[in-house]
């Protein structure tokens, strides 16, 4: 039996899209309907309903897809068995938060590299929302974000968790420590983009607080958050981790407030149907990798 449209059938029952499925296998649609329609043919029994929109599974298609994706994890254990890391190859989409781009993204990919060297990597950088959007839509194979994912589709790995600090320029007029947000107020509060759960908690925790006045300067760049805070535009809320070589250089302060946005929580999130080995050795590999950072920056603290 034609392993390639196993991977197929499964694929199309996953996205419910002929199109979808010929974009994730770099082919065509023709190509992919003539797969599944041999499929069909070899095992007399059709698999999906063409008529619905979207396609879905026929009574039969859904008796066999659990059988079909126990098929492919046999041959990807298989392959694995072989201890052959050449065998992972092609293109590992990545999709990554800002955060790890700044602390051990570098160092991820750099064991990633020497590890499995046959495997190219497409890295993105976006919030998380966008990087779920697409990891669920399976234009990205792994996604570095804050999560976990709540679909039962998706594995989630821990990865970090990163605390939070109000920073700000030595250049504003403000004490080291303050008893509230409200002493804040008068400075535009900088963070992370309107999508993101750090901003809508400290928007929910200033209403909560009834506290008046306040204005944020958002943006989906940390690059740019940290530029803003160091030439004294506001407070940000930041990682203390990305923060740290900037408050000891000089160019930015801790602000101590009577309340701090949660810590930024981070996994690995890949889907589990059609098994993917690149996306899941690599996402094992990301949690050796951020263990190994968070242990030697709690060494240099």
């Amino acid at each position: 039996m034609n392993l390639k449209r196993i991977e197929t059938f499964v694929l199309v029952a996953t996205l419910r899209s002929f199109r979808k499925a010929a974009e994730q296998q770099f082919t065509t649609q023709p190509a992919i309907s003539s797969r599944i329609a041999g499929l069909e043919k070899e095992l007399g029994v059709i698999l999906f309903d063409r008529d619905a929109s979207p396609i879905s599974l026929t009574a039969k298609g859904r008796e066999l897809l659990p059988y079909a994706e126990k098929m492919l994890i046999s041959a990807e254990q298989f392959e694995r068995r072989a201890e052959n890391n050449a065998l992972l190859s092609g293109t590992l989409r990545l999709g990554v938060s800002e955060s790890i781009v700044h602390t051990w993204l570098t160092a991820f990919l750099r064991c990633l590299h020497d590890k499995f060297p046959s495997l190219d990597i497409d890295v993105t950088v976006d919030v998380t929302s966008n990087l779920r959007h697409d990891l669920l839509d399976r234009t990205l194979d792994l996604a570095f974000l804050m999560g976990p994912v709540s679909e039962p589709s998706v594995t989630n790995l821990p990865l970090c968790s990163y605390p939070l600090a109000w920073v700000a320029s030595p250049s504003i007029a403000l004490p080291d420590s303050v008893e509230s947000l409200e002493h804040l107020a008068p400075w535009p509060i900088i963070t992370y983009a309107r999508n993101t759960l750090p901003f809508c908690e400290i928007k929910e925790h200033v209403a909560q607080a009834d506290v008046s006045g306040v204005h944020f300067f958002t943006s989906s760049s940390l690059s740019a958050c940290l530029r803003m805070t160091a030439d004294g535009l506001g407070v940000a809320t930041l990682p203390m981790a990305i923060a740290a070589p900037e408050i000891a250089s000089g160019r930015l302060r801790i602000v101590e407030c009577n309340w701090t946005p949660s810590p930024l929580e981070f996994t690995a999130s890949f889907m589990r149907a059609p098994l993917n080995g690149a996306a899941q050795e690599a996402a094992k590999l990301a949690t050796q990798v951020a263990a190994r950072h968070a242990g030697e920056h709690t060494l240099i603290e």
